[in-house]
């Protein structure tokens, strides 16, 4: 059994799959979840996740758009200079190879092409609707991962994205401060069970 799994694990590897451990500060306290993300399902968004994790980019940040039977939003950086220094680099558009199914994460991104940058969301739904519009899921919720996310504060769409963009963690902190925070985001060995 152990071999198959290192077999696996190997497999999944050399594909560029990875998981990524988030750690979160709820109104419940600190909990935590992993994301498998699968290379093969949207390589450009796989490798810009992978990149903005690496360079710290969703440490501190918060879920500002939440709503439930629909997806949690994520990725606006509580540093102005460091939003400003992603908005510059979008990425291209892929084609969706699965669909926005629940617990799927995918890059938000605007009705232009090539849009993509930092934003992301997690599916709380099937939004199957959301596959002809481009959202190219790249990953996968794990375990009890959900759990987790269904304890996200329910802002709904007030946190004001602007705001966000030009004022960081001080305007979410002072006008919202129950917002779940992403403490840390981390690339962890797929062999690593969370």
């Amino acid at each position: 059994m152990r071999a198959a799994l290192v077999l696996l694990a190997t497999v999944a590897s050399a594909k560029g799959d990875f998981r990524a451990r988030f750690e979160l500060e709820t109104e419940g306290g600190a909990e935590s979840f992993s994301v498998l993300v699968h290379e093969d399902w949207a390589p450009i968004g796989a490798a810009r996740f992978k990149e903005l994790v690496m360079e710290g980019f969703y440490d501190d940040t918060r879920f500002f758009r939440v709503i439930p039977g629909f997806m949690a939003q994520f990725g606006l950086s509580g540093k102005v200079e460091t939003n400003a220094k992603w908005n510059a680099k979008p990425i291209m558009d892929e084609p969706v190879k699965q669909s926005n199914k629940p617990g799927y994460i995918t890059f938000a991104k605007t009705g232009a092409p090539n849009s993509r940058t930092t934003q992301l969301f997690i599916n709380f739904v099937d939004n199957a609707r959301l596959d002809g519009m481009g959202f190219a899921p790249f990953g996968e919720v794990e375990g009890n991962g959900m759990d987790v996310m269904r304890r996200v504060h329910n802002c709904g769409e007030e946190p004001n994205q602007g705001q966000i963009k030009s004022s960081g963690n001080s305007y979410l902190d002072s006008s919202f401060p129950n917002l779940s925070k992403i403490v840390r985001v981390t690339i962890q060995p797929l062999g690593d069970e969370l």
